[in-house]
């Protein structure tokens, strides 16, 4: 599914070679031992939000900023139950709020599953 997902999704692809297709969200939080960051491809309305939970316990209300507001859906969670894993997650979306974090103008809350990635996709409204 993750290779599937690779190849279907310009955000995860098209931008590879080029500065603008990556972006560092934080990689500084060792104290929860997560990892997150911004994939973009030829739109610039359009991310992947990528969340990884380094850990084996479950992060609730853990909140990443995101560049834009509205529904921001989940195309893989890495426990979900078909995998294998616990089925911890958001539900298969989360809206971004007002409020803002990691110097980006919005954010989402999200619930991280424990030794798992998530991949978010975001579209700004048009």
């Amino acid at each position: 599914d993750l290779n599937r997902l690779l190849r279907s999704e310009p955000c995860l692809h098209a931008m590879d070679f080029e500065p603008a297709g990556f972006e560092w969200i934080d990689y500084h939080d060792w104290e929860e031992s997560t990892l997150s960051f911004l994939r973009r491809g030829g739109d610039p309305d359009e991310a992947v939000l990528v969340v990884a939970n380094l850990t084996p316990v479950v992060r609730y209300d853990y909140r990443v900023g995101v560049p834009f507001p509205g529904l921001w859906k989940e195309l893989l969670n890495s426990d979900a139950t078909f995998y294998g894993g616990g089925g911890v997650g958001n539900f298969g979306r989360v809206e971004a709020e007002d409020i803002p974090e990691h110097g980006r103008p919005f954010s989402v809350s999200l619930v991280l599953p424990p030794l798992g990635v998530l991949f978010l996709k975001g579209e700004k409204a048009r």
